[in-house]
């Protein structure tokens, strides 16, 4: 299957290098379209019309506000049609390429090392398009959650949000560490490998997050003073 990105930027430069295969692209910045297609080894067109022509499903990783913009300069020519767009239902989608099969498919960015999380919301034509074999390319770059469109918000806000809340959250803990003496090099390296490792053993547990506090805490301990440092500072009541 060949696929076309409508779009350069940051969400679809992860797509593409999470999938692993050769892509057509199109960009309204040239230069970007064409950096992405050397790096993947796929092919950056002049327009986005020329990508739908070619492509055997398009995804669309345009702004949401160019929906019908790009549908109307589409003309017609594309036959399948992936959403990445933020904050755009599926019908909004069905109605500007109205007669094609639909699928939403939000990632997040880890699925440029194959291990991001996908939410996923059919469009009613989605049976009767390549469905199955597009499910199997994009989980490639990571887990696919088929979720009720309702849901796909609030699971937008663990799994696309999330790597920024994780990121803020090693950025406070390497600057403790560095307060108390460390090198930033080490501190850092440090926490990234101990989050890492911290989610191979929730994998491997069940996603048990008790379990794994009752195995790091001793009573009295510095984890036990560190955890009640975060209750009072409101975690929970920020996430």
């Amino acid at each position: 299957m060949e696929i076309g990105l409508i779009g350069a930027g940051s969400m679809a430069s992860a797509l593409a290098r999470g999938i692993s295969e050769p892509v057509l692209v199109s960009d309204a910045d040239h230069a970007r379209a064409e950096a992405l297609a050397a790096e993947v080894g796929g092919q950056a067109l002049d327009s986005n019309g020329e990508v739908a022509e070619r492509a055997d499903a398009i995804v669309l990783c345009h702004k949401p506000a160019q929906l019908d913009e790009v549908a109307r300069e589409l003309d017609g020519r594309a036959r399948v049609v992936v959403s990445m767009l933020g904050g755009t239902s599926v019908a909004q989608v069905e109605a500007a390429y109205p007669g094609l099969p639909v699928y939403r498919l939000l990632p997040s960015i880890p699925v440029e090392v194959r291990q991001g999380v996908f939410c996923y919301a059919p469009g009613q034509l989605a049976a009767k398009g390549p469905e199955r074999e597009l499910l199997d390319l994009f989980g490639r770059a990571g887990v696919v959650f088929a979720l009720p469109e309702h849901l796909i918000d609030p699971a937008m806000a663990l799994m696309s949000c999330g790597p920024a809340f994780f990121a803020l959250m090693v950025e406070a803990m390497v600057d403790a560490g560095v307060l108390h003496g460390l090198p930033p090099a080490e501190a850092a390296r440090m926490t990234v490998e101990a989050m890492a490792g911290t989610a191979g053993v929730l994998r491997a547990t069940g996603d048990d997050t008790a379990a794994l506090r009752r195995r790091v805490t001793s009573p009295g301990g510095s984890t036990a003073r560190g955890l009640a440092a975060f209750e009072r500072a409101g975690l929970r009541a920020a996430a």
